[in-house]
C-alpha cells in the first residue's frame, strides 16, 4: 500500500533532526506494538518520553516513565515535537485535553487507533495529526531503513 504524500511530508520533516516523541500509552513488555515502535524510533535517533501512569519509575528507551503528558513536556523543556499514542481510539477524548496543553507539532495515532471528534480538535489547535497508521512502517519507508 503506498503512503499518502501527505504523510511523507509529516515523517520526513520530523525526522530531519532528531525529534522529541512522548508515547502515551508506553510498554515495558518487548513483544508488544507500543515498546517496539518506540524502541524503533529511539534507535534511529528520537528522544523517546514513556508516558504510561502504571510504569512510573521504570526506565523504558534510557529515560523513567512518566506519569503524563505534562511530565513528559517539562522533561523535554516544553518541547515535544510528536506524541505517538498507543491507547484504544474510546480513550482519546479523555486525552484531549492534556495533548492540546501539550500542544506538540503532530499527534499521530497508531495502527488501529483513530477518532474524527479528536482529530479535528487538534487540527483545530494547529496540530498535525495522522490517524490508523504505524510510524515504523511509515519511517521505514520513507527514509528507506
Amino acid at each position: 500500500m503506498p503512503i499518502p504524500s501527505p504523510v511523507v511530508q509529516i515523517v520526513e520533516q520530523l525526522f530531519a533532526t532528531p525529534p522529541t516523541i512522548a508515547v502515551l500509552g508506553a510498554h515495558p513488555t518487548r513483544y508488544r506494538a507500543a515498546f517496539y515502535v518506540p524502541d524503533y524510533l529511539h534507535d534511529k535517533g528520537a528522544t523517546i518520553l514513556p508516558v504510561n501512569p502504571g510504569y512510573v519509575g521504570e526506565t523504558l528507551f534510557g529515560v523513567p516513565c512518566l506519569a503524563s503528558l505534562a511530565a513528559a513536556a517539562d522533561h523535554a523543556g516544553g518541547r515535544l515535537d510528536a506524541v505517538v499514542v498507543f491507547r484504544a481510539s474510546a480513550a482519546l477524548p479523555g486525552h484531549l485535553d492534556e495533548l492540546l496543553a501539550v500542544a506538540p507539532k503532530l499527534v499521530w495515532f497508531q495502527q488501529g487507533i483513530s477518532h474524527d471528534d479528536v482529530a479535528e480538535a487538534l487540527r483545530a489547535a494547529g496540530t498535525s495529526v495522522v490517524q490508523d497508521r504505524c510510524l515504523k512502517v511509515d519511517h521505514a519507508r520513507v527514509m528507506g531503513w
